[in-house]
């Protein structure tokens, strides 16, 4: 990492630059080894007296001693993509959102309240996308209630690591007590690599809903009551992938929801005993081609930052990371 001019350390950023990606590097004191740098990028989200407030991509918030930094620049608002389709952070908060529909919903300004019995944090957040038309505080405290009313826990779901996220948004509900909980990725990539895939898809079954068995196979709830059927089936086009199985309970499953130019991947399971025959690639293949049928030309999914499985299985099908999101809840 370049800071120099002319082969001088410097200092170029100022509270003026709050709201842009930075990068610094600052003094620490380590014990038993003396002076260290460490350097950090990120959101600079704050610089109040004496204090610099920088919102890594993590979502996770450093607070420096202005009299510890040695550098600072500017950097880039994003880095430039190298493949995949191009979105705005805007563009997928819609998409993604559209595909996890909650029961119930309420709009706190521009932000979306969303319920449905639990199932999911994507279907049970606040989505804080503009002004909520309140001071913050009271915005997260509006939240807090409305959750509350409903015997849910409050979250508030947050974007970092892309143009236009939210890393100033993520700093204020840290600042305000709330932490993250669960963090993960989303990845998109061109679908016609993912339909072109070398994948014997004649055992899949596609459908419009899930049947009994592949709710066998979805472990993620105990009854799938009304409302898991409702946030299952919702969205514009809704396919549901199945690779049936000889103990009742299917191999693997999946899901897609067609969206426009975007087909999302979600629920793709396979039984712990099937596991290496390559079931989720056939599972993935079939449910790409039929949104290519539909004309989806682009695909996204959300993947957990430690499922590491499915992060090597996604590398291989062209997917890139594009921005990550988080669940903040009141500490």
């Amino acid at each position: 990492m370049e800071f120099t001019i002319g082969g001088r350390l410097e200092v170029r950023i100022t509270p003026a630059d709050v709201g842009k990606r930075v990068s610094v590097r600052r003094r620490t004191d380590s014990a038993g080894t003396g002076l260290e740098f460490t350097d950090t990028i990120g959101v600079l989200t704050s610089w109040n007296g004496s204090v610099l407030s920088i919102t890594r991509k993590s979502g996770e918030s450093v607070h420096i001693a202005e009299s510890s930094l040695v550098a600072g620049k500017v950097v880039p608002a994003a880095p430039a993509r190298r493949r995949g389709p191009a979105a705005s952070f805007e563009e997928l908060a819609d998409v993604t959102a559209r595909a996890w529909q909650p029961v119930e919903s309420e709009a706190l300004g521009d932000w979306r309240l969303r319920a449905a019995g639990g199932f999911t944090r994507r279907a049970n957040s606040a989505l804080p996308l503009g002004d909520p038309g309140l001071p913050l505080g009271e915005a997260f405290g509006r939240v807090g209630s409305w959750y509350e009313e409903r015997g849910l826990p409050a979250y508030i779901q947050t974007a970092t690591g892309a143009e236009g996220t939210q890393e100033a948004l993520c700093a204020e509900l840290e600042r305000h007590g709330w932490r993250g909980e669960v963090s993960a990725e989303v990845r998109i990539a061109a679908l016609a690599p993912v339909g072109d895939l070398d994948a014997d898809v004649s055992a899949v079954r596609l459908t419009r809903a899930p049947d009994a068995a592949w709710l066998a196979r979805y472990q993620r709830f105990s009854t799938p009551g009304p409302h898991v059927l409702r946030v299952l089936g919702s969205g514009p086009s809704v396919w549901f992938a199945t690779v049936p199985g000889d103990a009742g309970a299917p191999d693997a499953i999946g899901r897609c929801v067609v969206d426009g130019r975007w087909a999302g991947f979600m629920a793709v399971e396979v039984a712990p005993e099937q596991r290496r025959r390559g079931l989720a690639t056939t599972v993935m293949t079939a449910l790409a081609r039929r949104a290519l049928d539909e004309g989806a030309s682009a695909a996204w999914l959300q993947v957990e930052e430690d499922n590491e499985g499915a992060r090597a299985l996604y590398d291989g099908m062209g997917f890139t990371a594009h921005h990550r999101y988080h669940h903040f809840r009141p500490a």
